[in-house]
């Protein structure tokens, strides 16, 4: 991976985007909501939540504690599937996670 300032671009890119289209929200979901033991809690969560509520959070913690990496992601393909059954504009937020999904998958790279 490139680096840890990368990710938090991605990051801040994905916020600014979801608030543009009306899919960040201000009320955190329940604490039975966010403990589901489903991929991308979708028993609980739309896709958009588990983006604001799960994955932002995980991933902004990994970058201010510089924890590693994880070596895998397949956001991309679930952010597709929801996103086709959507009236919002998805190619923004599926090209920032693309970009994600390539940033964590260069793991040879040393985090700067």
């Amino acid at each position: 991976m490139k680096n840890y300032s990368e990710l938090a671009e991605i990051l801040l890119t994905l916020e600014s985007v979801m608030r543009e289209q009306g899919l960040w929200r201000d009320q955190i979901p329940t604490g039975d909501a966010l403990a589901s033991q489903q991929p991308f809690c979708i028993d609980t969560l739309t896709f958009p939540e588990w983006l604001q509520f799960i994955f932002s959070v995980r991933v902004k913690y990994i970058i201010e504690k510089q924890e590693p990496i994880p070596r895998a992601s397949g956001i991309v393909p679930m952010a597709e599937e929801y996103f086709r059954s959507t009236t919002h504009s998805s190619e923004r937020i599926i090209n920032l996670l693309r970009d994600f999904d390539g940033l964590i998958q260069e793991r040879d790279k040393v985090l700067v």
